[in-house]
């Protein structure tokens, strides 16, 4: 298991800086999100995606080719799920104090969320574990994730 100071101060900052720009965009701004995101960025991100992109490594380290690229892409993809951006929701919701929007709807603006940002999300994933070194995936993905904390908060404005 890997959790590194230098994960959790990528975690912190990247993670932060994009749910902050996304917050602004979106005139819902506050201080309690801006530390809760350095929280969760810190810790539970920070902690969970590089072991996971380990696991993906050394799970996938017996296929070549073609077939390597979409079985990593997929593991990728399969991670970043519905239920992943429903959870990004949701700490977003408990950070913002904002529980009364807490409900069942935050599964179906991630599952939307999720269906359209697909032919992205499969190009940045394929980029990140296939092309970048393992040490670089977290950081790649953490500011993918960064750039997509402004999707997804877009999209709980689109999509409900």
């Amino acid at each position: 298991m890997e959790y590194k100071i230098k994960n959790i101060v990528k975690g912190a900052l990247i993670y932060t800086i994009g749910d902050t720009i996304a917050s602004l965009l979106l005139g819902q701004f506050n201080l309690y999100r801006l530390l809760g995101m350095i929280l969760i960025g810190s810790t539970v991100y920070a902690f969970e995606i590089p072991n996971y992109f380990n696991w993906i490594a050394k799970t996938t380290k017996e296929y070549s080719g073609l077939k390597l690229s979409i079985y990593k892409t997929g593991l990728a993809i399969l991670y970043f799920n519905p239920l992943w951006i429903a959870r990004h929701l949701l700490f977003i919701k408990l950070i913002s104090f904002r529980f009364i929007e807490i409900n069942i709807g935050l599964f179906h603006i991630a599952f939307m969320s999720f269906l359209v940002n697909i032919p992205i999300s499969i190009i940045a994933n394929y980029i990140i574990q296939n092309k970048m070194p393992l040490n670089l995936r977290f950081i790649s993905s953490a500011i993918f994730s960064g750039l997509m904390a402004i999707y997804y908060a877009l999209s709980a404005i689109w999509f409900n």
